[in-house]
């Protein structure tokens, strides 16, 4: 892919995201280089400003699946990474994935979280696996 068609792809994408996000120009064009350069966005602001519709709406564009997760101060590294769960029926053990296993995840109140936790959400981030 040439650099030309990549800045047509990638201007495309921000026009589509700026059909239901707008005035958010900078936001937008900089969450879209740190998700081709494989990096990580941290959104700051109060309720309401469309960080998560934003978030959606990138998944739903790229065609990527989106999970988002609410972290509190009783959040275990289970509900971020998953678990394995037993079936009584099989008597065997399935594991079941968590919401760090989308392509998209966005992290909700990162500073709730416990340490272990958040420790566990910093690895996958960093080495990109589970």
């Amino acid at each position: 892919m040439s650099i030309d068609e990549v800045h047509e792809l990638t201007t495309e994408i921000i026009r589509e995201v700026q059909r239901v996000i707008v005035g958010k120009t900078d936001i937008l064009r900089d969450t879209l280089i740190a998700m081709l350069s494989n990096g990580h966005v941290v959104l700051e602001g109060v309720p309401g400003l469309a960080k998560t519709y934003m978030a959606r709406t990138f998944a739903s564009i790229l065609g990527c699946q989106f999970k988002r997760i609410q972290l509190t101060v009783d959040t275990l590294p289970a509900d971020i990474l998953g678990s394995n769960v037993f079936n009584q029926r099989s008597g065997e053990f399935w594991f079941r994935k968590g919401p760090v296993f989308a392509n998209l995840v966005l992290a909700d109140e990162i500073n709730r979280c416990p340490p272990k936790s958040q420790s566990a959400l910093l690895e996958v981030m960093e080495e990109r696996q589970v």
